[in-house]
């Protein structure tokens, strides 16, 4: 099993309620932010890292999404009857992805900076890691409502209820996943088993983020952009 992920799952399946009445005409990945689809955004992060699969977790309207992404390399497993959540969407994808731990990126955000998946890859440390999550300050999270996810110690050990706002991004040992007995389930409850264990980790990214969930968010994440000279 090798220890440095090299297959991605992207999650792509969701319903983009808060994104209505944009998604009653397409899914949400397939909305355009700066002149192109949204999940290309992430497959611009995907890229430099050459990696053996992309899959794509798709449900809701996936046709045109399927349309997309084939051509571009990604392999989507459109999720039916029901929606399988993270933790389901990625258990599902387990036998295109193999054992070893993978790369999961949302597919609903804009990055400012280094390329988070970069940083990830190369702060991830599999001897004492199960997982590791890419995090922002909220001050650096544009268009973020709600509060922090997640506090983190001076060893990177990752706890509960901080101000750091999770970014989407994580590399993701997946034998709790594949031991899961649920079809339908969080990645939540998997990430609860290693902080007890001690065993959820995360980095800080340096730059800016911004969540497009909403419409008002693509106006952020456009602003961001242009006021950071990213075309």
């Amino acid at each position: 099993m090798p220890d440095r992920p090299d297959t991605v799952m992207l999650f792509a399946a969701g319903f983009g309620t808060r994104m209505k009445p944009l998604t009653e005409r397409m899914p949400k990945p397939m909305i355009p932010v700066a002149g192109k689809p949204l999940i290309d955004h992430a497959l611009a992060l995907v890229a430099p890292l050459r990696p053996r699969v992309v899959a794509a977790n798709l449900h809701y309207r996936p046709e045109p999404l399927v349309a997309h992404l084939a051509p571009r390399g990604v392999q989507p497993i459109v999720e039916t009857p029901e929606i399988l959540d993270t933790g389901g969407g990625l258990k599902n994808a387990l036998p295109l992805l193999g054992k070893g731990p993978v790369i999961t990126m949302n597919t609903d955000a804009i990055w400012i900076g280094p390329n988070p998946l970069e940083l990830l890859r190369a702060a991830w440390e599999p001897e004492r890691m199960d997982a590791l999550l890419i995090c922002v300050p909220a001050a650096r999270a544009v268009g973020r409502i709600e509060p922090g996810d997640f506090t983190c110690d001076a060893e990177g050990r990752l706890g509960r209820r901080g101000d750091l706002v999770y970014g989407g991004a994580q590399i993701l040992k997946t034998d709790r996943v594949a031991a899961r007995p649920e079809r339908v389930f969080s990645l939540n409850a998997i990430w609860d088993e290693m902080k007890a264990e001690g065993r959820l980790f995360g980095i800080v990214h340096p730059g800016h983020w911004c969540d497009v969930g909403t419409p008002a968010g693509i106006g952020l994440a456009e602003d961001m952009l242009r006021q950071h000279d990213v075309r």
